[in-house]
């Protein structure tokens, strides 16, 4: 055979080759696009375990002739939220890196960046109807084709909330799982459910909140509502709009990076219902009966575990804080501290953990405790990283008055009892704290059996 036969035969094969082996990427658009508008155009980006990291375009007519599309795994669909710059989110990569690290899944993220972008915030609200109406159809077809609607799980992200919401309406509430990261406020706050996520929209319902004084939703949309850091200002983002456009969007895109760090399964945030956020850091919703021996619910990619129980107690709002950055989680305790000083005393307290060359700080400081004579105060300790052998414990006192002299609190017991962990809490016996100056000493296990 002859070279140029042989080049000939070879080429088809090689085109064929390249042309499969494709990588589709999401629409990256910019300011010029989204001034204009964007008339919507939802594109299907199929990622599995055997391509985490190429995109595969998926058909929105036979689902059937991609080899890749496994109707015996669960799917996951990923759904963005407004685009007013038309840049690709830059989370998209690393969600799908990590669902597919988590779990054997065919994740598809679905790009709708036309239609996103635009600087008519309303424009893209309008779309959110037909990108949903879109989804619905090949929901459908996947139905057809033999997958269960019941695997399917929907995670949205701002407005990608309300379209997997408005997804679930028009399946009568038949998908699986939703999934809302900071569900959009705007256009969407005071609207009657069909107009909105709401807990009949899928199975199960769980929600995140953190920017519901600007750019998120108030009021509880799920089955279980976290509120991280009571909702607002997250911890590490911008205070002042001298930062620029990070003030505006920080709290809002922390949702993100808090279920990306849960997916990781390495460090878990255990949330506790409330009615308020100032009762949950007064340490006044510390009880976690009534889920039984898994306790409180862990937020995250994982809250399925509690599914069953959330699902008989109706609506249950949560809350937790988090650090300011990746590893978000803390580590709560419960901190019960009696005087025996004559007269009340007022202020706040803050404690480290050592151990193993590490140290763990909490600052109780969001109000002034009361410590009153032979009263036990109990108050809520949110460690920033959870030692696993505590050898040493530091505390200070301060009451933040400058010009008032220096307060002592004479502590009969102070007792820290680890609340995601079912170990013997430990103690101290009559400790002398002077105002601003940290005492160190060795915990004991506590007298009392009852723990």
């Amino acid at each position: 055979m002859s070279l140029w036969r042989y080049l000939t035969l070879l080429l088809p094969i090689t085109v064929q080759i390249c042309k499969a082996e494709r990588c589709e990427e999401f629409t990256d658009l910019d300011l010029a696009h989204a001034i204009i508008g964007t008339s919507l155009r939802v594109r299907l980006l199929l990622y599995t375990r055997d391509n985490v990291t190429c995109g595969t375009l998926v058909s929105h007519t036979d689902p059937s002739a991609l080899p890749q599309f496994n109707s015996s795994r669960p799917t996951t669909f990923v759904i963005h939220g407004y685009r007013p710059t038309g840049s690709p989110p830059v989370w998209v990569l690393s969600i799908t890196k990590k669902l597919l690290a988590r779990e054997d899944v065919n994740v598809i993220v679905v790009d709708w960046n036309h239609g996103a972008a635009n600087v008519n915030y309303f424009k893209a609200v309008e779309n959110t109807r037909k990108a949903a109406d879109n989804l619905t159809t090949f929901l459908e077809m996947m139905q057809e084709y033999g997958h269960s609607l019941s695997s399917i799980h929907m995670i949205g992200v701002s407005l990608g909330a309300h379209i997997s919401g408005f997804v679930g309406a028009n399946l009568n509430g038949s998908i699986g799982r939703i999934t809302a990261l900071d569900a959009a406020g705007p256009q969407f706050t005071g609207t009657p459910p069909e107009d909105r996520l709401d807990p009949t929209d899928a199975r199960f319902v769980d929600v995140l909140h953190t920017d519901i004084d600007a750019l998120g939703f108030r009021e509880p949309l799920g089955h279980i509502d976290f509120y991280a850091n009571g909702g607002t200002d997250q911890p590490g983002c911008p205070k002042t709009i001298l930062s620029g456009g990070s003030y505006f969007k920080c709290d809002h895109q922390r949702s993100v990076l808090l279920y990306l760090d849960s997916l990781d399964g390495m460090c878990a945030s255990r949330a506790f219902p409330c009615s308020s956020y100032k009762d949950f850091l007064d340490g006044n919703c510390l009880n976690c009966d009534r889920f039984g021996a898994a306790g409180c619910p862990d937020f995250g990619y994982g809250v399925t575990k509690w599914r069953d129980v959330l699902l008989r107690l109706g609506q249950t709002k949560t809350y937790f804080t988090t650090n300011t950055a990746s590893p978000f989680c803390r580590t709560n305790y419960r901190v019960e501290v009696m005087i025996w000083n004559a007269d009340v005393r007022w202020g706040y307290i803050t404690i480290k953990l050592h151990g193993n060359g590490k140290e763990a700080v909490a600052t109780i400081d969001h109000k002034a405790a009361m410590f009153k004579k032979y009263t036990e105060t109990r108050l809520l300790a949110q460690f920033d990283e959870d030692l696993k052998s505590v050898r040493k414990v530091s505390l200070k006192f301060s009451t933040g008055n400058v010009f008032k002299p220096k307060y002592k609190l004479r502590v009969l017991r102070i007792r820290l009892t680890h609340l995601e962990r079912k170990e013997r809490p430990f103690c101290r016996y009559d400790i002398l704290l002077e105002e601003n100056k940290e005492v160190t000493f060795r915990p004991i296990p506590c007298e009392e059996s009852n723990f």
